[in-house]
């Protein structure tokens, strides 16, 4: 079985992250679906997962690769920022500001009551309560 699969897929572009992302999306949606049984959830469903077998099974991967990587360029960016936001909300001891000169993010440690914050970047400062 296992030689069948390596034969079928040699020469062909296989899985990569937008193909992860689609099916992903896909699993999501089945929620709504489920809960409404609105045909046009199956529909966007069934499209979502032919564009990721399409995309596996094809033999360009040159252009297959350039589909990625135009997404990724998309996507990493959003990936950080919601990690950020992720290890700010678990950071217990400190408290992060925007510096509203460089629009920067800044970290000072919490329960020092009103503090005067200077910008390490630009050198504004601006006074918040920690």
């Amino acid at each position: 079985m296992m030689d069948f699969l390596r034969r079928l897929m040699y020469g062909r572009y296989g899985n990569d992250s937008l193909n992860q992302f689609l099916m992903v999306i896909s699993m999501i949606l089945l929620i709504p679906f489920f809960i409404t049984r609105w045909r046009i959830f199956s529909l966007i469903i069934l499209v979502l997962i032919v564009i990721a077998y399409f995309r596996m099974f094809s033999r360009n991967t040159y252009r297959r690769a350039a589909e990625n990587q135009k997404f990724l360029s998309w996507f990493t960016p959003l990936q950080r920022k919601a990690t950020g936001k992720k290890m700010q909300m678990a950071d217990k001891t400190h408290r992060y500001y925007k510096c509203p000169s460089c629009k920067k993010t800044l970290r000072v440690p919490r329960g020092k009551g009103r503090i005067s914050i200077t910008c390490p970047h630009c050198k504004y400062k601006f006074v918040k309560k920690t």
